[in-house]
This record gives C-alpha cells, structure tokens and sequence, in this order.
C-alpha cells in the first residue's frame, strides 16, 4: 500500500512547483505592497493581509529567472513558516495535486544554480515535472543561506 502527498502547485516562468498543502494558509490574488528599503532585492514588500504584515519574496528573482514582465501581476501563495506567515509570489496557480509518494525522486543533477538549493525532490507525472520546493530554504534569506547560495551558483 502506497501513500500520497498532497501539494498546492503553481508556475513559475513556465516551470512548475508545488509546496505542501499543510504548508499554505491561503492563495489570494496579486496584492499592493509596500516596499522596504535596503532588503535583499527578493523581497517585493510588505502585504497588510487582514491586519497581518505578510513579507512578500518573488520567487523568480529567487531562483534566479528573469523578472516578469511589468504588465503581468503575480498571485500570492501566502504560507505558514516558523517565523510566521510569508508570500510567495508565482505567475500562476494550479490545482492541489495528489501524488503517489512512490513517484518521488531526488532532484536531477542537471538541476544548478540556486535552484538545486531550494528544490528537495521532483514527481514525475504525464507531460510534467513537478518540482518540489524546499520551504524553509526558500524563505531563509539570512546570510548563512546567501553564501551557500552564492556557492551553488
């Protein structure tokens, strides 16, 4: 007997992800944000989410893809983290996907840069690649993590 895992996926410049499902609080569209001087250029601000101030990090300058396009607004896939709640900033959303855990793979080695940082494992699934996102190296933006980052680069 097999188990599944479910993940809330989305698209970012054209590759797809997915975070776990216990992991998200809420998926809402493209907020105004408030910008905060001197952060890392990953940050994109501030969202007052119903009274919660909400860091915003895009996740393309994260993993080191060129910026969207000015006209196009991201969506906010807003999680849970230790520190508190944190959007991520993606192109588009997709569905919450079930997955076979026996599908799960390690990620490729062709995958570099900072990407082989932030992505733990990939599902294959027909005509796709789901990538799987490391969350909590995904929102560490701490020095600790630049340098490692930087290293992997």
């Amino acid at each position: 007997m097999s188990t599944a895992n479910q993940y809330c996926t989305f698209y970012v410049d054209g590759l797809f992800f997915g975070v776990e499902v216990l992991r998200v609080q809420e998926v809402i569209r493209f907020q105004e944000m408030t910008p905060v001087p001197l952060a890392s250029n990953v940050v994109s601000g501030l969202i007052n989410l119903r009274g919660q101030i909400v860091t915003a990090i895009d996740l393309r300058r994260r993993l080191a893809l060129a910026d969207r396009n000015s006209s196009e607004f991201p969506m906010n896939v807003v999680i849970r983290t230790d520190d508190g709640a944190v959007s991520l900033l993606v192109d588009h959303i997709g569905d919450v996907l079930e997955v076979d855990a026996e599908s799960y793979e390690r990620p490729p080695e062709t995958l570099s840069g900072i990407a082989r940082q932030l992505v733990r494992g990939v599902y294959k699934l027909k005509g796709n690649l789901l990538l799987i996102l490391d969350t909590d190296q995904t929102v560490d933006l701490t020095e600790k993590s630049a340098s490692a980052n930087a290293k992997a680069a």
